[in-house]
């Protein structure tokens, strides 16, 4: 399984809960002072996924306010970039001279280098705030700072398109974290970024007003976010995908000319991923292999079989059976 931290102040005697909270918050997060009007009865859980670099976090909590100030900022700073998803409740920022409120699937992506103070409150109905997010250190996001700065505190919706997709990707990740390997970790954060990323080429429609090289790097992550989206479809070719995003299928491969891979190759690489994470789940052991194979659009079982064997070194049915092995001995 993915590596984690979690925290639940219900395995705290009630009158250490908020004080052993505000320990938690400046342990994984940033210095931040931590304050709420329901401290004598202040509940929380929290979830932190290691995704290589980049962390997946989910949060529940009872209304509180997080404020981080200039001067612990200039004594520590892990320059990350706070992307933040509200499921349930709302979510009030302010930064420098700019405030906004955000409701349930807006997404929100601040700065911890800024001084800023977060606000989480909830309905008369709602007793917590419900949010996910991710911890995604600068220097991973391939954006032009410009870019990148226009979007701090700008409201994304995570109610369709790529936002959508996004917002899908963070909560199953988060509920099927048991049957991912440790080295899914980085594989899964790569994805997130590619998601961001493309999210946010999306948003700013960065057109000629950036180097074609910046350019060119935010229609790769487009191209990536729409090929993570269609690949179950098996006629996600090159030529079908230069089409939808009006390009000759020579330009596409041109643009993939500076990555690890070919389109092709990756394309047949994050199908057999997919695959593979679905034969070692637990869940899915009674599904036959052809079956998963054709999910992830390979049409014949024997074309299945090789690709798998040249990527794992073993056929996709002794890799599930090792898979349940190891998932026996677990006590998974």
């Amino acid at each position: 399984m993915l590596a984690e931290m979690a925290f639940n102040t219900q395995d705290v005697f009630v009158a250490d809960r908020f004080a052993r909270w505000r320990e938690h918050v400046l342990r994984t997060y940033v210095p931040v002072e931590v304050d709420s009007d329901h401290v004598a009865n202040f509940a929380a859980s929290q979830r932190i996924l290691d995704l290589g670099g980049v962390q997946l976090w989910t949060m529940e909590h009872s209304p509180m306010t997080l404020r981080r100030a200039q001067k612990p900022i200039r004594q520590s700073d892990p320059e990350l970039y706070h992307l933040s998803l509200p499921l349930r409740g709302t979510m009030g920022l302010i930064s420098s001279d700019q405030e906004a409120e955000y409701e349930p699937y807006d997404l929100v992506l601040h700065d911890t280098s800024r001084p800023h103070l977060i606000r989480a409150t909830t309905s008369h109905s709602e007793d917590t705030i419900l949010g996910t997010g991710l911890f995604i250190p600068r220097k991973l996001l391939l954006l032009p700072q410009k870019a990148i700065d226009s979007l701090i505190m700008r409201r994304l919706s995570a109610r369709e398109g790529i936002g959508a997709l996004l917002a899908h990707f963070l909560t199953q990740v988060t509920r099927d974290a048991g049957s991912y390997r440790p080295d899914d970790g980085p594989r899964l954060g790569m994805v997130a970024v590619d998601l961001l990323s493309a999210l946010f080429a999306r948003a700013l429609d960065a057109g000629n007003s950036y180097p074609p090289e910046s350019h060119q790097q935010t229609l790769v992550l487009r191209i990536r976010a729409f090929i993570q989206a269609n690949l179950h479809d098996p006629q996600l070719t090159p030529r079908t995908i230069a089409a939808v995003h009006n390009i000759s299928t020579s330009y596409l491969h041109r643009l993939f000319q500076h990555e690890e891979e070919t389109v092709a190759a990756w394309i047949r690489r994050q199908r057999l991923e997919r695959a593979c994470h679905d034969l070692a789940d637990p869940a899915q052991r009674t599904i036959p292999i052809h079956a998963i194979a054709a999910r992830w659009a390979f049409r014949h079982a024997a074309d299945f079989t090789r690709a798998f064997r040249s990527a794992y070194g073993m056929p996709p049915k002794d890799y599930r059976n090792q898979s349940s092995q190891h998932c026996r001995a677990d006590s998974c």
